[in-house]
C-alpha cells in the first residue's frame, strides 16, 4: 500500500520548515566559527558574527556561487528568518538595558558629559552627512531627489550601533565603569534622535511629513517613558518578588511575564514609530536594580540569545549587502570620503566634548572610538532607504563599507587604548 499523500497546506508547512532549518544551521554554525576566530584574533566575536553573515550573503557565497545561494536563501531573506532576526535584536536590547548602570550618573560631571557627547555625536556626522549627501547627490543618485538622499545620509553618518556597542562594552569589561555607562547613554541617546529623524526622513520621502506628527510623536515617547518610570517599576518590583524562586533561578511565571512585558513595549515604541528595539531596551531598564534577576537572565535565557537569535540577524542583513559592486574609480574616491567624514565626524567632536567636561586624552579618545561604532543599527537605516528608492546600490555599498569598517576599527584601538587608562581588558574575550 501506498502512504497517503500529505495535504498541500502540510506539505508547504513542511517545506518551509526545511528551508529554515537549514538556514538556522548554516547561520548559526558559520556565525559560532568567525565568533571564534575572530575573539582568538583578539577582535571582539560579534564582528566575527557579522562578518559571517557577510561572507554567507552576496558579498563572498551568493557571488561565486549564486545558484547555490539561491537554493539554500532564496531570492531574499524569507519571512520566518525576518521575524527571527528582529525578535533576536528586541531581547538583546533587553539585556543591554537590563545591564544598564545608573549609580555614575548621580555625578553632575558625567550628566554634563553625556549631553554634551550626544550633541557633538549627532550634531557633526549629521551635518558633515548631508554635506557629503549634498556633494555626492549629481554623481551617485542623479535619479533621486537632492534632499532626501541628503538627509537620508546625514542619519547614515550620525547613527552608533547601540547593540554591537553594549556587546562590545560586556567583552571588554566596561559595562560598569564610567566611561562605559557615559557611552551607552550617549549612545542610546544618539539613536533616539537618530531614529525619530529617520523617521521624519522617512515621511518626508513619503511626502507624508507633518510638523504635528512630529510632535505627537515626541509627546509619546515621552509619555511612555513616564509610564515606565511611575507605573512598571515599582510594579515590577512587586512581580520579581513575588515569583522569584529561593535558589533566585526565573520561574515559569515569572519568565513567561518579562518576554509580555519586553514584546508589550517592542510594540508600543513601534507604534510611536522608534522601532521595536527600543522597547526591549526600556524594559530591560526597568530591571536593571534587580541583580539577582538580571544574574539569572543572562544564564537561563541569555546565552540562547547571544548563539541562536543574534546570527540569524547578522546573516539576514548580510543576505541584503553586497560589497562587490564598486567598481569605478571615483566609487572609491566617494568611498574614501564617506569614510573619513564618517570616522572624524564622530570622534573628533566626541574628544573635544569629553575633553570640555575633564575627561582626560585618553579617556576621552576612547569615548570617541566607542561611539564611533556604527556596526548594523546603520545596516538597518541603510536597508531602510535602500527599500524607498532613497539610496542607490553604490551609496548603499560605500554606507555598508563604512558600518563594518567603524565597526572593525573599535577592538583594536580599545586593546591599545585601555591599558593607558589602567584597564586591562579580559584575556579571554566572552562568547
Amino acid at each position: 500500500e501506498h502512504p497517503m499523500p500529505l495535504p498541500s497546506s502540510v506539505h508547504q508547512t513542511e517545506n518551509l520548515l526545511f528551508s529554515v532549518l537549514v538556514q538556522l544551521i548554516l547561520m548559526i554554525g558559520a556565525a559560532r566559527i568567525m565568533n571564534t576566530i575572530f575573539r582568538r584574533l583578539g577582535q571582539p566575536g560579534v564582528i566575527g558574527e557579522i562578518v559571517a553573515g557577510l561572507m554567507l550573503g552576496p558579498s563572498l557565497f551568493g557571488h561565486f556561487f549564486p545558484s547555490e545561494s539561491v537554493f539554500l536563501f532564496g531570492l531574499k531573506a524569507s519571512a520566518p528568518i525576518t521575524v527571527i532576526s528582529q525578535i533576536g535584536l528586541v531581547l538583546l536590547m533587553f539585556q543591554i538595558g537590563a545591564d544598564f548602570e545608573f549609580q555614575h550618573l548621580r555625578k553632575q560631571t558625567v550628566r554634563r558629559a553625556i549631553g554634551l557627547i550626544t550633541a557633538a555625536s549627532i550634531g557633526v556626522p549629521l551635518a558633515l552627512g548631508f554635506a557629503i549627501g549634498h556633494w555626492s547627490a549629481p554623481i551617485l543618485a542623479p535619479q533621486i531627489d537632492r534632499l532626501t538622499y541628503s538627509l537620508f545620509c546625514a542619519v547614515a553618518l550620525a547613527i552608533t550601533a547601540v547593540p554591537i556597542l553594549g556587546r562590545i562594552l560586556r567583552e571588554y569589561g566596561l559595562t560598569h565603569t564610567q566611561i562605559g555607562v557615559t557611552a551607552i547613554t550617549a549612545a542610546a541617546l544618539n539613536d533616539v534622535i537618530g531614529w525619530v529623524l529617520l523617521a521624519a526622513v522617512t515621511t518626508y520621502a513619503a511626502r507624508a511629513f507633518s510638523g504635528l506628527n512630529m510632535g505627537l510623536q515626541i509627546s509619546g515617547i515621552l509619555a511612555l517613558s513616564a509610564a515606565c518610570l511611575i507605573v512598571l517599576r515599582p510594579l515590577i518590583g512587586r512581580l520579581v518578588d513575588h515569583f522569584a524562586a529561593e535558589d533566585e533561578a526565573l520561574t515559569p511565571n515569572l519568565m513567561a511575564i518579562v518576554f509580555c512585558l519586553i514584546f508589550a513595549l517592542a510594540i508600543c515604541t513601534y507604534r510611536l514609530g522608534i522601532f521595536s528595539i527600543f522597547g526591549g531596551f526600556m524594559a530591560g531598564i526597568l530591571f536593571h536594580q534587580r541583580p539577582k534577576f538580571v544574574a539569572a537572565w543572562h544564564k537561563q535565557v541569555g546565552q540562547m540569545v547571544l548563539v541562536f537569535f543574534l546570527p540569524v540577524f547578522f546573516t539576514y542583513t548580510g543576505l541584503r549587502t553586497n560589497l562587490l559592486g564598486l567598481n569605478e574609480p571615483q566609487d572609491w574616491l566617494w568611498l574614501t570620503i564617506i569614510l573619513i567624514g564618517a570616522i572624524a565626524g564622530k570622534v573628533v567632536p566626541v574628544y573635544f566634548a569629553s575633553r570640555l567636561t575633564g575627561s582626560s586624552h585618553y579617556q576621552a579618545t576612547i569615548l570617541g572610538v566607542l561611539m564611533n561604532t556604527r556596526a548594523l543599527m546603520e545596516l538597518i537605516v541603510l536597508n531602510i532607504g535602500y527599500d524607498l528608492g532613497v539610496l542607490p546600490q553604490k551609496t548603499f555599498t560605500m554606507l555598508v563599507i563604512m558600518a563594518v569598517v567603524t565597526t572593525l576599527m573599535t577592538g583594536p584601538l580599545l586593546k591599545l587604548l585601555l591599558p593607558k587608562i589602567g584597564h586591562n581588558p579580559p584575556k579571554g574575550l566572552e562568547a
